[in-house]
């Protein structure tokens, strides 16, 4: 008899802290963000009556870290649950955010501005999305190819009047991440069936690895983690400071959404 195989996937900024997520994976997929509510979220789906869980970090390539934290709270489980949980590879990278990005690129009209939009992280995560931004500006006919940094600088309003300035007369924004920008009727990163093939993809990687190896992945993860101790898990909340926006206030030029 095959074993029941629970899903808990884990979000980082690139998710709003997985906020982003159930309306993407749907309600069989359980959702949480890393420390306390992973951790209660693994044990409740435990509890519910799966014989795994399977967590997959959702991140598309600016959250280097998601994958080291969802370790570090896992490995804070009793030993029991822990030996009931497996941690996938994360969701997607930088390359396979760059290739979906151009492709939604490839649909827009070459006469519109593109603004690659996501929400702020550090400065390593935030100078990685110019530079996809800048791939997608060198592979595509687009001339104007900006960056928006959602709650952070520039924000949406700053990033859309630099497109104005700079002759756009439409501006067309691509989401970078599983949070849409505040502009109407944006087309999300993925589409649910989508998503879900990819997701099916890295359980099913994460179970094989598990049959064929024995490696539930948390050891190698779990090595560049600090020791996890607390049962609770009150020590394993991701802090991220807020990035400061200055004060300033935009008013955005027009968006023509991509149908």
């Amino acid at each position: 008899m095959s074993e029941r195989v629970a899903v808990v996937v884990v979000g980082g900024h690139e998710s709003a802290n997985g906020a982003a997520l159930p309306g993407l994976f749907g309600p069989e997929v359980t959702s949480a963000a890393c420390g306390r509510q992973l951790h209660r979220a693994v044990g409740a789906v435990l509890r519910a009556g799966a014989d795994r869980v399977c967590v997959v970090p959702i991140t598309v390539g600016r959250d280097p870290g998601l994958a080291v934290d969802a370790a570090r709270t896992l490995l804070a489980l009793p030993a029991a649950d822990r030996a009931r949980v497996l941690l996938s590879r994360p969701f997607a990278g930088a390359e396979q955010l760059t290739g979906w990005l151009r492709a939604a690129a490839a649909r827009v009209p070459e006469r519109a501005a593109l603004l690659v939009a996501a929400p702020a992280g550090d400065a390593h995560e935030d100078a990685e999305l110019y530079r996809i931004a800048r791939l997608v500006w060198q592979h595509g006919p687009h001339r104007i190819v900006e960056v928006a940094l959602i709650g952070g600088d520039p924000d949406l309003g700053r990033a859309l009047e630099r497109c104005r300035v700079l002759g756009a007369a439409r501006t067309v924004a691509l989401p970078a991440s599983f949070v849409l920008p505040a502009v109407p009727g944006v087309a999300p990163l993925l589409s649910r069936p989508a998503a879900a093939g990819v997701l099916a993809a890295r359980v099913g990687s994460a179970v094989e690895r598990l049959r064929v190896h024995g490696d539930d992945g948390l050891a190698a993860v779990g090595a560049q983690a600090p020791s996890a101790t607390v049962p609770d898990g009150s020590h394993l909340d991701r802090g991220r400071p807020p990035v400061p926006t200055h004060g300033r206030e935009f008013v955005p030029a027009s968006v023509i959404p991509v149908a």
